[in-house]
């Protein structure tokens, strides 16, 4: 049973930092405790526990343009973070857990604004528009060695652009054993009311959980940290092994029709490494990419690394610089 609510407001917008500070606060959090984290991360796409992150995002965009891929310990789907986002967690022991009260702090506070907030299914919430559902949170839960967390996102003036751009990747020809993600028509709150902004959300939920829990809520005290065991922590999940190396076996063919013809690179990838690869073309120049598949085998599964060891063959064998930018625009679209 929750006694006590301690609240903690991460100042960083860093995505690892984030999950690190979310993990730490979960396996520290004492018997009766809900431990509230009130979190942002900057031009983030966070995927699932289980996704192929090529399955669910535009990888290759998304860290041309600067931003971060990040995979939490939590399954679910993919979704993309930035400023006009913000992300709760409620972190407790899991014989506290109970996600509908959980839930009901968090429709509490966006019904204090005046909205008409619901719970759809058991992981997302909804706000009703002119008898249309709308999502504006999706949420997860962990739970491991009896701790337990709880989290979501809160869509406030997201940008739904850059949402679509990074998380709709094309997938035609990807096959693979990763959990898919379920789209839907989603809103921001801020266009249904124009008070709720980051720090009036955050003021709400603080003022929700005392009330659903009937405990004053209390910043934690940063004493309670282990500031080593948390560089540790965001290490990891800043690794490519844990966000890109996991063993999620499958296939991809990348290709396309030019005017000079026509190319395709399938590729078997095992841990974010590929395995075999072959390219097959019907362009009449036979010499430009004969016999080429071997040297992909061990090369990591990311726009750069392909595009360096195909890039020196194509230069070596002659090929025109035309053609050559053009296969290399093809991989970084497709990945």
């Amino acid at each position: 049973m929750i006694r006590k609510i301690s609240v903690w407001i991460s100042r960083s917008t860093d995505p690892y930092e984030n999950l690190a500070t979310e993990e730490f606060l979960t396996f520290h959090a004492e018997p009766g405790e809900c431990i509230l984290l009130l979190w942002q991360n900057a031009h983030t796409v966070v995927i699932g526990r289980n996704q192929n992150c090529w399955q669910e995002c535009r990888v290759a965009a998304l860290e041309e343009d600067g931003g971060h891929l990040a995979r939490r310990l939590s399954g679910g789907g993919a979704v993309y973070h930035d400023l006009g986002n913000l992300n709760f967690t409620f972190c407790m022991k899991k014989k506290d857990a109970d996600a509908a009260r959980q839930m009901q702090v968090i429709l509490r506070a966006v019904g204090s604004f005046g909205l008409d907030a619901r719970m759809t299914g058991r992981n997302d919430a909804v706000v009703m528009c002119q008898s249309t559902e709308r999502k504006f949170s999706g949420n997860a839960f962990f739970d491991s060695r009896g701790c337990y967390y709880h989290h979501g996102t809160l869509l406030l003036s997201a940008d739904t652009q850059a949402m679509s751009r990074y998380l709709n990747p094309s997938r035609a020809k990807l096959a693979s054993g990763g959990v898919a993600s379920v789209r839907s028509r989603v809103v921001n709150l801020s266009e249904l009311c124009g008070i709720i902004t980051i720090d009036t959300m955050k003021t709400a939920i603080i003022r929700a959980a005392s009330e659903v829990y009937q405990a004053a809520a209390e910043p934690l005290d940063d004493r309670r940290f282990d500031w080593q065991e948390m560089d540790r922590l965001r290490d990891r999940f800043a690794s490519w092994d844990w966000n890109y190396g996991q063993k999620i076996p499958f296939t991809n063919r990348l290709g396309q029709r030019f005017e000079w013809g026509e190319l395709e690179l399938a590729l078997k990838v095992n841990r974010g490494v590929i395995e075999e690869a072959q390219l097959s073309s019907d362009a009449m120049e036979y010499s430009w990419f004969a016999d080429i598949g071997s040297q992909f085998a061990g090369c990591r599964y990311d726009a750069e690394s392909i595009s360096s060891v195909l890039g020196d063959i194509l230069k070596k064998r002659k090929v025109p610089e035309s053609i050559q930018m053009e296969v290399m625009q093809m991989l970084l679209e497709q990945m």
